[in-house]
């Protein structure tokens, strides 16, 4: 089987697992299911000439914080982009083929680094506890920057669905980061994610899933809303969402909008793609992957 369909078939069967199964069941069988999941996702990415990789390295002791390191040749005071990827805040592996693959083979011939993290997932970290995860890795990343030839203030980060919330509550609340020990970044590129405002999403008709995540909680949800932690002008930012969503532009669009008003930098990008269709397709020829390098250059970078 291929890897990109295993992968499917694993959040297909966790989904239905989650939104079928009595609540204590579906928590006792996750962390089998999780790791089976992981072992199908898994694969081996095809690098471009001359690039080469570092699996696993740990940035926190807990063996779910773990990042893989992507490196071009000759690699000196390179840009990172620093990638965290999604699975509804309960699965998804760093180095699944659409988290990767299409982004190295873009990428890294460019001159970039391009970094993979994996986070603690619920139900063994909630949100906001992932969120300070990701700004771990991230510091950890910055202070080992020399050792790949990175530049540590060239980072920008970027994220997938649950990954996209959880960097976009780092862009909305920058201190997340630097109370781990992370230095600013240049910007944040999240795609599609329908989770800006916790509260209006819990309030509204919405997947089972979140309820398995954000619970009846509703201090987790307004502490995990980047719409509600949003105080100040923020980093640059390019807010992906699927026009294919409901709820995914809406949300976008109202999260864009308090961030221009505070006077931060804040661009929607509404493509006609599914949610998986974003995040793998990211790296490939066309307009879509030619509006995030557009962005990109608009930062600093190349």
């Amino acid at each position: 089987m291929q890897a990109s369909t295993a992968a499917k078939c694993v959040a297909a069967l966790l989904m239905g697992v989650l939104t079928a199964l009595p609540r204590h069941v579906a928590a006792q069988s996750l962390r089998e299911r999780l790791a089976q999941g992981r072992a199908a996702a898994s694969h081996a990415t095809a690098l471009p000439e001359g690039a080469r990789v570092e699996r696993d390295i740990a940035y926190r002791p807990d063996p779910a914080q773990r990042m893989d390191v992507y490196l071009p040749p000759h690699a000196e005071h390179a840009p990172v982009i620093f990638m965290v990827h999604g699975g509804g805040w309960m699965f998804g592996d760093k180095d699944s083929s659409g988290v990767v693959d299409n982004k190295a083979a873009h990428w890294l011939p460019a001159g970039y680094i391009v970094m993979s993290i994996d986070y603690r997932l619920s139900p063994s970290a909630n949100p906001l506890e992932q969120a300070d995860d990701v700004a771990r890795a991230l510091a950890f990343a910055q202070s080992k920057a020399s050792r790949w030839g990175a530049d540590p203030a060239r980072f920008v980060l970027i994220g997938h669905s649950a990954g996209a919330h959880l960097v976009s509550l780092l862009s909305a609340d920058p201190g997340i980061a630097t109370h781990q020990g992370a230095r600013p970044w240049l910007g944040t590129v999240s795609l599609d994610s329908a989770a800006y405002d916790v509260v209006e999403l819990m309030q509204s008709h919405h997947l089972r899933l979140y309820d398995r995540v954000f619970h009846a909680d509703r201090d987790l949800w307004r502490a995990a809303s980047p719409t509600l932690r949003l105080k100040r002008a923020s980093i640059p930012m390019l807010l992906v969402c699927s026009s294919r969503r409901s709820d995914s532009c809406p949300q976008t669009d109202a999260f864009a909008a308090k961030a221009i008003a505070l006077g931060g930098r804040a661009t929607v990008l509404p493509v006609d793609k599914t949610h998986r269709e974003i995040n793998q397709q990211l790296g490939t020829p066309g307009g879509y992957t030619d509006a995030v390098d557009s962005f990109l250059r608009t930062i600093g970078l190349k």
